[in-house]
């Protein structure tokens, strides 16, 4: 696979670029998103279905510049997908010889097949195994059912924000767009209905957003913001508010025609699914076309325990795969040691041991700060595979390992998502010894063991570890024994 590939997607409301760079066979990044509101669906739904001349010239025009970002990014490859609005249109010929004409090989792509690349997207770069991706667009609405990180059914509704507009809100029929929306779902398989929906595109991010703003959220991340069903009331309402009313709650300008009737679908849509509880997603149809092309040759699954962001902050921050594989023996062999003294639970394990894998990435920027600098790169870097609450608790014992106390103020903000400070406190000496005991990066041979309450480490070139613990106050006993 090309080392930089960019996809591009029409949507019925907006044509977007994502560009990928690959660090390793499997880890990548997003090395640049650019999106155009070209409204390709503007005024098709009113003219059977083609595409609209004024629409088809915005479009040339932005893909024309995407391509002037992506030769100065040297792309090597480029996947063009079209969706709704362009599928359904009597005048799609037309449109794709234009497309071909500017240098872009454009696939439309059916509703299936657009369900099937959300589906890739959330199950792989989701912190959960099961779930129904929701992608409302502005012609329509794809559904993908998935088990155990697989896409098992896919389904796609003729419900779209733009659709929806034209047919019903710009006639003030709120009732009638209702009553089409539940004659949509009923279509769909008895087996989409699930506890958790995975929600992608504008529509989802933009009333995530509301609800961070209303709530107060500490994390400005959207990606794997999950929130209850108990906020679609909330949401419900915001369809009979004004637009100087919904600018206040946080909706952007260029959102507001078609909000509301995507607050309808979405709601009504979490209704029939049964849904307890919705995770945001940042991710949708160009990183499963993505996906797709890098895995195409595994199953569509990333192999078993590995996460793409753990991945590629390794290859960015160019991390010591060997030091950091002999801390985390240390820091899991110190855990099972005193995870009953500390009443820890054994999920902590996790954190642990992605804290210490990645515990030198803020080097990089600067050696004396980098537990702060490590702490910023995990919060915003492990984007794919964890939950916010995953993310917040493994940048922060990075960030507060070399205290024994931590101050209330520090992490009061981030009460409902990380544990008890007293249990973050232990996480982080923890991490602390194991760091220490490596001080010369000769990962040295040792015997690690429990007398009583005390921890005894003993073996060769030690010297420096038996030095510095010294000078630390721990929760437990230690004694680092050098042997020469």
């Amino acid at each position: 696979m090309a080392k930089i590939t960019a996809v591009i997607d029409i949507g019925s409301n907006s044509a977007r670029m994502a560009v990928f760079k690959k660090t390793s066979r499997f880890g990548f990044y997003l090395l640049r998103e650019e999106k155009s509101r070209v409204r390709i669906s503007e005024g098709a739904y009113e003219n059977g279905g083609n595409l609209q001349d004024f629409a088809i010239k915005r479009a040339l025009y932005a893909l024309k510049e995407f391509l002037l970002i992506a030769k100065s990014l040297k792309v090597r490859k480029i996947l063009a997908v079209a969706t709704s609005a362009v599928r359904d249109a009597p005048n799609k010929a037309e449109f794709l010889k234009e497309v071909r004409k500017i240098g872009i090989n454009l696939k439309v792509i059916d509703g299936e097949k657009e369900a099937f690349f959300g589906g890739v997207a959330v199950a792989n770069l989701l912190y959960k195994e099961n779930g129904v991706s929701v992608d409302i667009g502005g012609g329509s609405c794809e559904l993908s059912l998935i088990r155990n990180r697989k896409v098992e059914k896919t389904a796609t509704l003729q419900l779209g924000t733009v659709r929806l507009k034209e047919l019903f809100f710009d006639k003030k029929n709120i009732a009638g767009a209702k009553k089409y929306i539940k004659s949509e779902l009923i279509k769909l398989d008895k087996n989409f209905k699930d506890n958790t929906v995975f929600g992608i595109g504008g529509t989802a991010r933009a009333l995530a957003q509301v609800i961070m703003k209303k709530n107060e959220y500490p994390l400005d991340i959207l990606h794997g913001f999950t929130y209850s069903n108990k906020e679609l009331e909330f949401l419900e309402n915001l369809i009979y508010k004004n637009d100087e009313e919904l600018l206040k709650v946080g909706i952007k300008p260029e959102r507001l025609d078609v909000i509301r009737p995507g607050i309808l679908t979405f709601v009504e849509v979490i209704k029939y699914l049964k849904a307890k509880e919705i995770v945001t997603s940042g991710v949708g149809v160009r990183e499963g076309v993505f996906l797709s092309d890098l895995l195409r040759n595994d199953n569509l699954m990333f192999p078993k325990n590995f996460n793409p962001s753990v991945r590629t902050i390794i290859d960015v921050y160019n991390i010591n795969r060997k030091t950091a594989s002999y801390e985390t023996k240390i820091v899991l062999n110190l855990f099972d040691l005193l995870k009953n003294d500390f009443k820890l639970d054994e999920k902590y394990k996790k954190h642990l041991t992605y804290a210490i894998k990645l515990s030198r990435a803020g080097e990089l920027i600067d050696f004396y700060e980098a537990h702060k600098h490590t702490d910023y790169i995990l919060l915003n870097a492990l984007h794919y595979g964890f939950s916010h609450k995953d993310r917040l608790l493994i940048s922060k014992i990075i960030r507060f390992h070399k205290r024994k106390k931590i101050k209330k103020r520090e992490v009061e903000k981030f009460k409902n998502l990380l544990p008890k400070k007293e249990i973050l406190e232990k996480l982080c000496n923890i991490f602390l010894v194991a760091k220490i005991v490596n001080q010369n990066l000769s990962m040295p041979e040792i015997k690690i063991k429990k007398e009583g309450k005390k921890i005894i480490i003993e073996g060769k070139n030690l010297y420096l570890a038996s030095e510095k613990i010294k000078t630390k106050k721990l929760f437990f006993e230690i004694n680092i024994i050098n042997k020469g």
